[in-house]
């Protein structure tokens, strides 16, 4: 799907139904925005099928502009502006009780939502979110790691999704490519706003943070400092799972992110 938002061409998908029943009646079912993170759509993919599919929920899955080859508007160039419009998409769809997920830069994305206050937004879950600048225990420098450092960074099991660059078709690489470019406009080249854990307690939506264990990228210490800042946050650490748990222990996600979601929603 796709529509216009104060100027910006946002493409969506859909995953699941909007209703479901509820003895003789049909009831709404909880609705998930989903926010990927720098590898892009494909990253949440197959998790947004699974969360659809094994539970009542309806699930919409936003390409962030300047992703999978679509525009990005001059003026759409931060991560706080992309939180902007989803939060304006929530109002032009007329959603409430919206719980937003948001992995890697797509969690960064869902805590500058949870700093918009939006009554429709029931619940904010935080997965290995980009965004914090913590000196003693640093992200990764991102745009300074060849593709297999990232692998060995990213994953509690590298060689299960290490990427074979020299094989990809031209028109893969060249999406790469583009999705790099969006990532350092948004997120800078050091992927982080050092201004953002001093605003985070006036965070007043429930949030929960959700950090793979293995994750080397953005290190454990900055999911707990999410939680510790964020009043009434929960943390939960997933094992045998790195930056990206929807990939490497979808079950475990899905289980957290849905106890959440139907507690929050109600």
């Amino acid at each position: 799907m796709r529509v216009n938002i104060g100027g910006v061409r946002l493409f969506f998908d859909v995953e699941g139904a909007k209703l479901r029943p509820d003895g003789p009646k049909m009831r709404e079912v909880p609705t998930v925005v989903l926010l990927h993170g720098g590898p892009g759509p494909q990253s949440v993919e197959k998790f947004a099928d699974l969360l659809a599919g094994a539970e009542p929920a309806r699930v919409i899955i936003p390409l962030h502009p300047g992703f999978g080859g679509t525009p990005r508007p001059e003026g759409l160039a931060s991560i706080a502006d992309l939180a902007a419009v989803y939060g304006q998409l929530l109002e032009d769809l007329d959603l409430a009780g919206v719980t937003v997920v948001g992995n890697s830069i797509g969690g960064w994305i869902a805590a500058e939502i949870a700093l918009l206050g939006s009554p429709r937004v029931s619940g904010v879950v935080l997965v290995d979110a980009a965004g914090l600048r913590l000196d003693a225990e640093p992200a990764a420098d991102f745009f300074s790691l060849t593709m297999d450092q990232v692998a060995d960074l990213s994953y509690y099991r590298p060689d299960a999704f290490r990427l074979d660059l020299d094989h990809l078709p031209d028109q893969v690489k060249a999406l790469m490519a583009g999705n790099r470019a969006a990532l350092a406009v948004y997120g800078g080249p050091a992927m982080a706003d050092p201004g953002l854990l001093d605003r985070l307690p006036d965070v007043t939506v429930p949030v929960l943070v959700i950090w793979g264990e293995a994750d080397r990228m953005i290190p454990v210490a900055h999911g707990q400092a999410y939680a510790k800042a964020i009043p009434g946050a929960r943390f939960v650490l997933i094992p045998e799972a790195g930056h990206l748990p929807q990939l490497e222990a979808p079950a475990r996600l899905l289980a957290a992110i849905w106890d959440f979601a139907e507690t929050t929603a109600s």
